[in-house]
């Protein structure tokens, strides 16, 4: 059965690998990035593995977040359901650390954006739908306030509670909207793969970037996830895990969750 899934991120790095493993297996795939060029790029690449009819391109800078209500938007608007999304795309060092409205790029991004896309597309999503948040081994404890306010933390500071954060709204939305939305599951892909983002961060090549789109592909296909709604995945010891003690401490995550409605205002 065809799957449409859309992924952020998707132009280099875990993002086009888990593309290119799913349009071979005949899915077909939205791709997203912030430039018109590497969308291009990436289409390109792909056309080689699949008919481009198969591919969809969707431009979108995730730290802003009208950009994300327009992305959201043209999604509805040129597809009826989606089967799987994978918020994939994430930072860790940028050029600049504020948005022009004075938020952090850093939470923005990797924690809010995933939020506000995941609240805004759910019409979309059924209850065999899959939410496929990115999280990382690096969790460190975090607060509601911290995650709308500009940081003044190191990038493995910020890095580390915007993903702890994501991990902690992960299993609230899953509990709140139980049977009747989607299954969402965040995952540790695997640690210091050779993403771009690894490079620039610990200045390391990093591993091989199949092992983190291979276990997205199975955590959009699999029957292993079809039950696993609210559970943290950790491809590092390739199993469900435990995450951070905060990211099961009822109270804390509804403060995060509380946080970001009230920041998104969903």
């Amino acid at each position: 059965m065809n799957k449409v899934i859309l992924i952020t991120g998707s132009t280099d790095g875990i993002g086009l690998a888990t593309a290119k493993s799913l349009l071979e297996l005949g899915h077909t795939v939205l791709l997203h990035g912030r430039s018109e060029a590497k969308l291009a790029s990436a289409k390109q690449q792909l056309s080689g593995v699949a008919n481009t009819n198969k591919i969809y391109t969707y431009k979108a800078d995730l730290s802003v977040m009208a950009d994300v209500k327009a992305l959201a938007s043209a999604i509805k608007e040129n597809h009826q359901t989606l089967d799987t999304l994978i918020n994939n795309a994430g930072v860790f060092v940028v050029p600049e650390k504020l948005t022009p409205n004075g938020f952090d790029v850093r939470f923005m991004v990797n924690t809010i954006a995933p939020y506000l896309l995941t609240k805004l597309l759910l019409p979309l999503l059924r209850n065999t739908s899959r939410v496929i948040n990115l999280s990382s081994a690096a969790q460190a404890s975090v607060t509601g306030d911290e995650i709308t306010k500009p940081s003044v933390l190191s990038d493995s500071a910020v890095y580390a509670k915007s993903k702890l954060a994501l991990t902690m709204w992960s299993r609230q939305l899953a509990l709140l909207i139980g049977d009747d939305g989607p299954i969402i599951i965040a995952v540790n892909p695997k640690s210091f793969l050779g993403s771009k983002m690894v490079e620039q961060a610990y200045g390391v090549a990093g591993g091989n970037l199949q092992q983190g789109a291979d276990i997205l592909v199975r955590a959009t296909l699999s029957d292993e996830f079809a039950n696993a709604s609210g559970l943290y995945f950790d491809n590092d010891i390739g199993q469900f895990t435990a995450p951070h003690p905060d990211a099961v401490n009822a109270d804390k995550i509804q403060k995060i969750t509380q946080a970001l409605a009230l920041f998104t205002g969903l």
